[in-house]
């Protein structure tokens, strides 16, 4: 129950809780106040409670002593700040356009429920970035978890499906539909963030197959033990792509042009490696 109250809310803007917290705490409050230096029964006493924050002007239950009255004036006070103070944030959550942003997280939120063998990119850094463009290039479902402002701003322009939070915790997880998923990438800037991820990521779901990004090479047998499928280190295929497109280039371009399914492109990467493989035998001819 907790869980899903701190779900609900959890999009709304803070000055909009604030207020219904407010609206709900005044009327607990004066009832009990006025059961408690009035003496009244707890009809009498809400009922009271009722015309003082509504202001309507009713008579009074019973006749208030001078506690009471300050009691009544202090709840009185507070109560019109209570729903000025709710009108003006319901008015702010409209007019800015945060309705319009939380129903769109809802759509969202739906659409990410709808998924199902799909993958979970966690982490949209330059490496994640590239691994959704990738995704889409493929027609691949997927859904991005991060919690950077600065890359949710980027995930957001891309049109991706987003989930704004920690990878690293069961809820965030499960909302991004760990159980259906086909497959997880951890591909944060952190290894230590990444471990966690895989680690999490398997306590969910142990059969799923996990990709873990690592910068450090200490830190992949970590993420193997943890329980990553598969981990890569960025600079180490980068470095290594370099010196094989240096010695061996057309090696190189024939397994790119194959990894990318473009097969205009592996026809005429074959004629150029035959044509360059012809005049190599010229040459030594």
């Amino acid at each position: 129950m907790g869980h899903h109250l701190r779900a609900a809310t959890a999009y709304l803007p803070a000055n909009l809780v604030r207020a219904a917290v407010l609206l709900i705490a005044l009327p607990l409050v004066g009832t009990a106040g006025f059961m408690l230096i009035e003496g009244w029964s707890f009809l009498d006493a809400l009922y009271m409670t009722a015309i003082t924050l509504t202001t309507v002007g009713f008579r009074e239950v019973h006749e208030l002593d001078d506690k009471g009255r300050v009691f009544t004036i202090v709840l009185s006070v507070g109560g019109v700040g209570a729903i000025f103070y709710a009108f003006l944030s319901l008015f702010q959550f409209l007019l800015e356009g945060e309705l319009g942003t939380l129903l769109g997280v809802q759509r969202m939120k739906g659409r990410i429920e709808g998924l199902g063998q799909h993958y979970v990119l966690c982490g949209f850094g330059r490496v994640g970035e590239e691994i959704a463009r990738e995704f889409v290039s493929r027609d691949i479902e997927f859904v991005v978890v991060e919690n950077n402002p600065e890359a949710v701003e980027r995930a957001q322009r891309k049109g991706y499906l987003l989930l704004i939070g920690d990878a690293t915790t069961d809820a965030v997880l499960r909302e991004a539909g760990i159980e259906r998923a086909k497959c997880l990438l951890a591909a944060s800037d952190s290894d230590a963030g990444n471990t966690f991820i895989v680690l999490t990521a398997k306590a969910l779901n142990p059969t799923l197959y996990v990709v873990a990004r690592a910068a450090q090479p200490e830190s992949e047998q970590r993420m193997l033990h943890a329980g990553a499928d598969r981990v890569f280190s960025p600079y180490l295929i980068a470095g290594r792509q370099m010196a094989i497109s240096a010695l061996q280039p057309m090696v190189v371009e024939f397994i790119d042009t194959i990894a990318t399914h473009q097969r205009g492109a592996l026809r005429s990467c074959g004629n150029r490696s035959l044509r360059r493989l012809r005049r190599g035998r010229a040459d030594d001819s």
